[in-house]
């Protein structure tokens, strides 16, 4: 598998049906969950198993009496509310841009955004907001202002530059004052964001379970779940933590979730052994020591199949209906 935004699998979990996937797309703007009404340039969107629907460079898409969930870059997810707009200014994976026009939005960024081929930006009334780094981000436009619940963002404003960090507000009215806010806040909008965080985290260790089993070449991007009917994001490297604290697994790292031999005390010799391979994770904690990025450190069960702990926590049942479930 390569770094597609819609790169996809032939086939799910041992015992399920082969799924047809015809979505393959290399840039950010797909749609990937709508529940009520939504408009791309006008024209009422309908997203499907296997139609995912993409905003184009100048697309215009807005959300009227429903919520709608657009995937950006690997990783990066853009949650609407209700009455939303935005437009895409560039769909390239390496360099999102959108503009964001009416509303209330919540970005999701699970990766460093500061290198030039992720980056992501978004521009309102005369500023550019660029992410920086993992963590959560919401935009409004009454009044217009930017939180940033987690993370780091630069906002450009004229001649202004100014540095926004996780707990601290600013208004996108030309004003160059941080303010403090309090972050644990939450409105339905950020209920929302986060049970579609815990949905998708949950299809991750499937679908980074297959990616090994099937033998595949993976290296960070989007992966279909059929079994989910919905795109998950599985890291190229070790186990990662969302900003909401579910994980993402990658296929090395399922593995070792699911299978990897369990190291086992021989008293007639010094150390552990386990048929001569050393995992990378602590049992005792299920720590990532040999991965580098975000620990994960829930503990796991030792018995064979299945461990106890789930890809998200808390634990939560999959989501159901069309592209990837309703979400209330």
């Amino acid at each position: 598998m390569n770094r597609l935004t819609g790169v996809a699998a032939a086939a799910v979990l041992a015992g399920l049906p082969v799924f047809a996937q015809t979505v393959i797309s290399m840039h950010s703007g797909l749609i990937h969950y709508v529940e009520g009404r939504a408009l791309l340039d006008g024209k009422p969107v309908e997203v499907k198993l296997t139609a995912f629907p993409e905003i184009k460079e100048g697309s215009e898409f807005r959300t009227a009496d429903g919520r709608a969930e657009v995937l950006l870059n690997p990783g990066v997810f853009l949650r609407m509310a209700e009455n939303t707009a935005v437009r895409m200014v560039s769909n390239k994976l390496s360099d999102s841009q959108l503009e964001f026009m009416s509303g209330s939005a919540i970005i999701e960024s699970n990766g460093d955004l500061a290198q030039k081929d992720t980056a992501v930006s978004i521009s309102y009334q005369g500023s550019t907001v660029h992410l920086r780094k993992k963590g959560i981000y919401r935009f409004d436009s009454e009044p217009a202002q930017l939180r940033v619940v987690s993370g780091e963002a630069e906002v450009a404003t004229g001649t202004n530059t100014l540095i926004v960090r996780g707990g601290r507000m600013l208004s996108l009215n030309g004003a160059v004052a941080v303010e403090k806010f309090d972050s644990k806040q939450s409105d339905e909008l950020g209920r929302w964001s986060m049970r579609r965080a815990e949905g998708i985290a949950i299809a991750n260790l499937s679908a980074a379970k297959y990616v090994k089993d099937s033998g595949s070449n993976w290296n960070n991007g989007w992966y279909y779940n059929p079994y989910f009917g919905m795109y998950t994001y599985i890291p190229g490297r070790g186990v990662f933590n969302s900003p909401y604290g579910f994980r993402y697994y990658s296929p090395l790292a399922a593995y070792e979730y699911f299978y990897a031999p369990r190291p086992v005390y021989n008293s007639g010799y010094s150390g552990y052994s386990a048929a001569g391979y050393s995992p990378s994770y602590n049992t005792a904690s299920h720590t990532s020591v040999g991965y580098s990025g975000v620990t994960a450190s829930a503990p796991v069960s030792t018995s064979t199949g299945a461990s106890s702990g789930a890809a998200s926590a808390p634990a939560a049942s999959a989501p159901s209906g069309h592209g990837g479930g309703r979400s209330r």
